[in-house]
Formats: C-alpha cells, structure tokens, sequence
C-alpha cells in the first residue's frame, strides 16, 4: 500500500506523488521517516531536505519551516518555503551566504539582523543540499525533467 505526499506553499502546489514508497521529513525534533500505515502526527518542521522515494527514484526538496500532516495513507508538507533540490543554483548559493555573512557582520540592528541570519541559514541548506547532490552523481527522479514544475 503506498503513500500520498502533497508539497504545497502559500503559494502554490509545489509537488504531489499518490505512490510514495517512503518519505523522510526534515521535523524539528530531528529527521522523520514516514511509511505506508503510519500513525498520525501533526508536528512542525525546521530547515532541512525533505525526500521522497518511489521504488529506486526520488524527489528531494529544500524546506525552510513548515507543518507535516501524517495520516497512514497520506502524507500533507505545508511548507513556508520549499525549492526543489536539484534546481538549487551552488554558486548563487554560495555567494548569497556570503553576502548574508558580511551584512551579519556589519552589525545591523534588530529587525535587518533577524532578516540576515534567516538568509544565511537559506543559503547555508541551499549550499549543502547542493554538494550533497552533485556528490551523488545522476539519480532516477520520479518526475521528468520538462515535469519538474507543477
């Protein structure tokens, strides 16, 4: 029996596979793993990657915050913001932790600080989701190319 997953934004639906083998969600106690028949759970996710598998494929996901929703047939992400992992860009990536790091460093009051240091964590799991895929090589996606954007 295989499992439901929705990725949805404010914004829009990001991804949906009704046929999940597994998924590992990126919660804030730490990483999660959700298979068919799991018992329900509402809990809160942090910055991390969430990944989901079918068979020998995967799609994989940078999610910064959110709410899961486990139900034993499905598996609802309402995530705050959520990027596809293998669309990640590591050299703008990179240059935007940078830029993150310097506005830090210059000491900005309050409300820009609090803006700066949420840019440096994006950029930081952008910047290692990124190496972490080009060090895996190719691997099967469940959706195509030309597919990738609901």
């Amino acid at each position: 029996m295989p499992i439901h997953v929705e990725l949805v934004t404010q914004e829009r639906r990001v991804f949906e596979e009704p046929e999940a083998d597994l998924v590992l969600v990126p919660a804030v106690e730490g990483e999660m793993g959700v298979l068919p028949n799991h018992a329900p759970v509402l809990t809160t996710m942090s910055f991390g990657e969430l990944v989901i598998r079918k068979g020998e494929a995967e799609e994989r996901f940078a999610i910064y915050g959110g709410v899961v929703d486990v139900r034993p047939d499905k598996v609802v992400v309402l995530a705050d913001l959520a990027e596809s992992s293998y669309a990640l860009d590591l050299e703008k990536a990179q240059q935007a932790r940078e830029h993150a790091r310097q506005i830090l460093e210059s000491g900005l009051p309050g409300a820009e600080n609090r803006e700066a240091e949420l840019a440096l964590r994006r950029a930081s799991l952008a910047v290692r989701i990124s190496q972490k895929i080009r060090s895996r090589g190719t691997q099967l996606r469940i959706l195509e190319e030309d597919q990738a954007e609901i």
